[in-house]
């Protein structure tokens, strides 16, 4: 009786914790059907039998043979969807630590944006649903603790990308100085989603461009552009001090 009574409490706990990880998150700027919709104004994904599949898979091979070494293990690191890991990665090439301590208005832009961002591409997802290349080949991802949850996950367009890509438009419109760095890890942050394989080279190259237009589309927010003046007043005092 006992036992149960545990097990009981634990349950109530965990379920409770949950709640509570879903409560922390950020409100995003807009709801996802507020958002551009990757359906309308992108290409369907190629088909099986066109040259841009073939390239695709000719992507996918390339993918694989990155895989080893510096560039494996940094595409490892891009396979997060952790803001906080996200603003990690970003610092060094951003020239500054941001964190919810040292540039807090900034770390709140950061998180209720890319919650906004997320939602680009989940109505293309769902009316697609593309099999992913490591899904599709029966072979093995480089991260293979993402393998099972992502496996009936749409492919096209990929939201990882999104999230880097605006990641770096964002924090580019905040420090221009660095946008070539920001801009190339961007770029880069979708490649490794085709290294990883867990993406084709289209659902990235469709990704950035869905992250480019939500991008806009947060600009028309008045609520983003108050908190982006907060952001950019507080770097300025910052920056290089």
């Amino acid at each position: 009786m006992n036992k149960i009574i545990t097990i009981f409490i634990l349950c109530i706990g965990f379920s409770l914790g949950t709640q509570a990880q879903k409560a922390k998150r950020p409100n995003p700027y807009f709801k996802e059907q507020q958002l551009p919709n990757g359906v309308k104004y992108l290409p369907a994904p190629p088909d099986t039998t066109s040259t841009q599949f073939a390239n695709d898979i000719a992507q996918y091979m390339w993918g694989k043979s990155q895989r080893q070494g510096a560039r494996g293990r940094q595409a490892i690191d891009h396979a997060t969807m952790s803001v906080d890991d996200m603003i990690r990665l970003f610092s060094p090439a951003f020239g500054m630590t941001i964190s919810r301590e040292e540039t807090p208005e900034l770390y709140r832009l950061l998180g209720h944006s890319i919650e906004t961002l997320r939602r680009g591409t989940h109505i293309a997802k769902r009316t697609y649903m593309r099999k992913r290349p490591y899904s599709r080949f029966n072979e093995p991802s480089l991260v293979p603790r993402d393998e099972e949850w992502l496996r009936n996950n749409g492919s096209y367009p990929s939201g990882h990308t999104t999230l880097g890509w605006g990641m770096a438009l964002l924090l580019s419109e905040i420090n221009p100085e660095r946008q070539d760095t920001l801009l190339k890890l961007g770029y880069e942050w979708g490649q490794s989603r085709v290294i990883a394989g867990y993406h084709w080279q289209s659902d990235v190259d469709a990704g950035r461009l869905i992250g480019s237009a939500c991008y806009a589309r947060l600009h028309t927010s008045a609520g983003f552009l108050k908190q982006l003046e907060k952001a950019k007043s507080e770097f300025r005092r910052k920056w290089k001090h």
